[in-house]
């Protein structure tokens, strides 16, 4: 299934030791859903070990994936399709 213009997500995805919210292969692009739970300083760890395996990462908060949910897909939309107007 392509859910964001063509490109697929993949939910719950193991990538090394860690599990992503979500993640599209195609574009290397990783989305965190991040709740109360998550400490800056391990995300951090986290987001740098991607970012040398070649992902870009996404994090929003909970309450902004709810609230504005039609934003964050523009956000993500504008990153996986940064030339589109």
């Amino acid at each position: 299934m392509r859910q964001l213009g063509g490109c697929k997500f993949r939910r719950q995805e193991p990538i090394g030791k860690y599990v992503v919210d979500f993640v599209c292969y195609e574009k290397r692009i990783i989305v965190e859903v991040d709740g109360g739970q998550h400490c800056a300083e391990k995300d951090g760890n986290r987001d740098r070990w991607f970012e040398e395996q070649g992902f870009k990462v996404l994090r929003f908060w909970n309450n902004k994936v709810l609230k504005n949910s039609q934003g964050v897909l523009e956000m993500i939309r504008n990153v996986v399709y940064p030339t589109l107007p």
